[in-house]
C-alpha cells in the first residue's frame, strides 16, 4: 500500500525525484527537475541504483563487486548533485540503493510521502524511450502512486528551461 501523498501539507514540501544512471537522456531528466524544483521552491531527489552482481561469486568476490556498483552510483550521483546546484541552486537529497531499478524506485516512493513527481526523460535511439518509461507508460501507469512527468529526449537545453 502507497502512503498519501503529503507533499502540499503543512510542514511538508513537494519532492521532485529523478533517477540518476548512465543513460544519455539523464542529464535532461535531471535538468528539468532542478529548473522546475527552483521556479516552484521543490526539493530534488536524486536516486542512483546499483545493480547486484548476477551470479552468486565466492570468496567475497561479489562483496567486492557490489561495493564497486555503489561506489559507481554514488560517483554518478555526485555528478548529477554538482550539475543541480549549478542549474538551480539547490542541494539535492542523494539516495543509493540496491536492486531492481523499477522496484526501488517504487520503494522509495512508498517511503517518502513528500516525493510528488517522478521526472524521466526518453531515450531518442532505436530501442525506444528507455526500460523505465516504457514500464511505468505502460499497463502500470493507471496504479502508480504519483504523477510522472517525461522529458522528451530531443529536446534542447533552451526547450527544457522554457517548459521547466
Amino acid at each position: 500500500m502507497v502512503k498519501r501523498r503529503r507533499s502540499y501539507e503543512t510542514g511538508h514540501r513537494p519532492k521532485f525525484l529523478a533517477v540518476v544512471d548512465d543513460s544519455e537522456e539523464c542529464a535532461k531528466a535531471i535538468r528539468f527537475a532542478a529548473r522546475r524544483c527552483a521556479r516552484v521552491g521543490a526539493s530534488i531527489v536524486l536516486l542512483g541504483v546499483a545493480t547486484p552482481p548476477e551470479h552468486e561469486t565466492w570468496l567475497g568476490v561479489g562483496e567486492v563487486m557490489q561495493a564497486e556498483a555503489e561506489a559507481e552510483a554514488e560517483k554518478r550521483l555526485d555528478v548529477a548533485a554538482a550539475a543541480v546546484r549549478s542549474l538551480a541552486g539547490l542541494e539535492p537529497e542523494k539516495v543509493v540503493r540496491t536492486g531492481d531499478k523499477a522496484d526501488e524506485l517504487v520503494k522509495l516512493i512508498e517511503e517518502d510521502e513528500d516525493i510528488s513527481l517522478l521526472v524521466l526523460a526518453a531515450g531518442t535511439g532505436r530501442e525506444g524511450p528507455g526500460p523505465l518509461v516504457s514500464a511505468l507508460a505502460g499497463k502500470s501507469s493507471a496504479s502508480f502512486p504519483i504523477p510522472v512527468a517525461i522529458v522528451p529526449g530531443h529536446l534542447e537545453d533552451e526547450e527544457i528551461d522554457a517548459l521547466a
